[in-house]
């Protein structure tokens, strides 16, 4: 912004959340209907009612008029795949088979000149489309795959948390690094981009399978050098996976002890999937502070299983959300959401409009351990933001003329809504740039 525009301010119906609505009820949320976000040098300066922070505002601020569009902050991915843009609606098998039929086929890819590149412009290009600001991204086991997300993401200014997959064996020979490699090139990434601008960098053993002992204390070892990097990997997603996994790790009790016994179960460790847990499981995440991460629509997809919210929840464990592309079907953290509610919908479970946002909005941000950052409208944080319209669809517009209150509209929102409601994303304050629709091919 220039001088004149370092002071900016967004005016529509606020929504954002203090606390866990699932434990807070009514008191997790701030809702203003006529509301302003007043963002100062890319920070949240104010959040409140227009009436009130108007006539405060200088003659040169710019006010950008959203409504009647409803503004939260900007959507969080939990986990994600850079390699598997191109793998998304791959037809007809469950894990194990998926990955050496499709995806480590594609990852080879990365290898090549610009390859990485690409495939980063259009990832991130994808996000913002979808309304989200921030994602933890397992890039390739290609050093350079790191380095060209980190690149583009800073160019962008996005704060995204990314790292380099750790792989040497069970894999095709040009995907597998070594315990020694994988180790010193993390190390190097680490030092490049951990805290550069927005970047953040997560240690990314892929899982038990695709690591060695070796290799799996080389993470733990980068875990306990850099306790400020996250942690990345996967955990009973698939029953085909864990017997390998137990087979491959005979000497430990069960999944969850493979990776606490190598270091790298702890608060910054970002768990994919964690379907089929036991409750020795649970309390080594609840005793851990490992954060589980449900994956719905992936899950369904490769018909590995449903996530079971209410016993994480109990067991006291920090659950965050994600798409998983691409075992995932969709960018879309509200497509996400939907999923979600079938999901604990099947096992008695029922997720309300309130919680299914905080979940994608703060409470993603308090699993990552980054909601002194974002998440919020708090003073002080990070603006990044998206601007929904609740009605953009005609399904949606003509549900919401019976709509009976702010609660309705939501899940409407959550249940129907996808890209197409994203009005506008905001990266620190500055309006990003929404990708143009691609060509029909020829």
């Amino acid at each position: 912004m220039t001088a004149s525009t370092a002071l900016r301010a967004l005016r529509g119906r606020l929504l954002w959340f203090v606390d866990d609505p699932e434990i807070a009820g009514e008191a997790a949320h701030r809702y203003v209907e006529d509301g302003l976000l007043v963002i100062r040098n890319g920070l949240v300066e104010a959040a409140g009612a227009a009436r009130d922070l108007l006539p405060a505002l200088p003659a040169d601020a710019e006010i950008v008029d959203h409504r009647p569009h409803l503004i939260m902050p900007g959507f969080i991915d939990a986990h994600i795949h850079i390699p598997q843009t191109q793998v998304i609606a791959s037809y007809g098998a469950q894990l194990l088979e998926w990955l050496n039929k499709y995806t480590f086929v594609e990852e080879q890819k990365l290898s090549r000149q610009g390859h990485a590149e690409k495939l980063s412009r259009f990832f991130l290009d994808e996000l913002v489309a979808n309304g989200t600001t921030t994602a933890a991204v397992y890039c390739s086991v290609h050093p350079q795959s790191a380095e060209a997300f980190f690149t583009e993401s800073q160019r962008r200014n996005t704060r995204m948390i990314a790292g380099k997959v750790m792989m040497d064996r069970n894999a095709p020979d040009a995907l597998t690094d070594t315990a020694e490699s994988g180790y010193r090139d993390s190390k190097a990434l680490i030092a490049r981009w951990h805290g550069n601008g927005r970047q953040l960098y997560a240690i990314t053993p892929r899982f038990a399978i695709t690591s060695t002992p070796e290799q799996l204390t080389a993470a733990g070892r980068l875990a306990g050098e850099h306790p400020d990097c996250h942690v990345q990997t996967h955990i009973d997603e698939n029953r085909a996976e864990i017997a390998l996994a137990r087979e491959l790790y005979p000497e430990a009790a069960d999944y969850a002890d493979i990776y606490r016994r190598y270091g790298v179960l702890g608060p910054k460790s970002l768990m994919g999937h964690c379907i089929h847990m036991t409750a020795n499981e649970w309390r080594a995440f609840a005793e851990t502070g490992a954060v589980a991460v449900f994956c719905p629509t992936s899950n369904l997809f490769l018909g590995s299983g449903l996530f079971d919210w209410g016993e994480a929840r109990a067991s006291g464990v920090r659950v965050a959300v994600a798409t998983d592309i691409g075992g995932g079907t969709s960018y879309s953290m509200l497509r996400t959401m939907a999923e979600a509610y079938k999901v604990l919908q099947l096992q008695g479970q029922t997720l309300g409009a309130f919680a299914a946002l905080h979940a994608i909005t703060r409470g993603n941000a308090v699993a990552l351990s980054l909601d002194h950052l974002i998440g919020t409208f708090e003073p002080g944080r990070e603006a990044d933001v998206v601007v929904l319209d609740t009605g953009a669809t005609r399904a949606m517009a003509h549900r919401l003329e019976t709509a009976r209150d702010l609660a309705e509209e939501l899940f409407v929102l959550v249940t129907l809504g996808d890209e197409r409601n994203v009005a506008a994303t905001y990266v620190m304050g500055k309006r990003a740039a929404q990708p143009s629709t691609p060509p029909l091919r020829a």
